[in-house]
């Protein structure tokens, strides 16, 4: 869930005004169509399981050294209908072709100006499918190379690729890879998930009178 919030008149929705003003912005946010949208910070569970998916990349780089893994970075991916769009994925990895390891990075401005090679959403207990999917499909139109859903009660994790009609299904008895994109990454998916307290059933609400 998320919610809309207007700045004062004197902000102008650029990188180095929005990081003047970080005061008055809200810890989670993101940029949609002009306008600064709140959104919640990952459960606890959703952000230790994104903890340790960037610790699993984390030790494959150690080694590779072809790029840079992160939790909640906020980036520009612009969109066609809005060039200022910025998405704050769960976790993400950016290669060193997209951003070379030397290339300076500006000490002001709120979104890094790089689309990542890898974007995931970890899934919440108050996350909305509807809202899941349109952020993955504006990655991969945003360019965007490969997409990971992680659904941590049913321990899942969906892949979605750019023009795929399928999705592929890792399970927590397979093996998370990355094809090329990280090639030779492979981690078990059941070790991304600690322990979880099983769920209260959920009771529906009665109609309103």
């Amino acid at each position: 869930m998320s919610t809309s919030m207007l700045l004062p008149d004197d902000v102008e929705l650029s990188d180095d005004a929005l990081e003047a003003v970080t005061e008055r912005l809200p810890d989670h946010y993101e940029v949609i169509d002009g306008a600064i949208v709140e959104i919640p910070s990952m459960s606890k569970y959703a952000g230790r399981v994104a903890n340790r998916l960037n610790r699993a990349v984390a030790r494959y780089l150690d080694q590779r050294d072809i790029g840079e893994a992160d939790v909640e970075l906020l980036f520009h991916i612009p969109q066609p209908s809005d060039e200022g769009r910025n998405r704050q994925p769960d976790w993400s990895y950016v290669s060193y072709e997209r951003w070379a390891k030397d290339r300076p990075i500006t000490y002001r401005g709120a979104a890094w100006d790089v689309v990542p090679d890898i974007a995931t959403e970890v899934v919440s207990p108050f996350d909305y499918a509807d809202d899941v999917i349109a952020k993955v499909r504006e990655y991969l139109r945003g360019g965007v190379r490969l997409a990971w859903i992680v659904y941590p009660l049913s321990q899942e994790i969906h892949a979605y690729w750019p023009g795929a009609n399928s999705i592929r299904v890792y399970g927590a008895g397979d093996e998370l890879d990355a094809g090329d994109i990280l090639p030779g990454f492979r981690t078990a998916v059941a070790a991304l998930f600690p322990p979880l307290e099983p769920p209260s059933p959920r009771v529906p609400e009665p109609p309103a009178a």
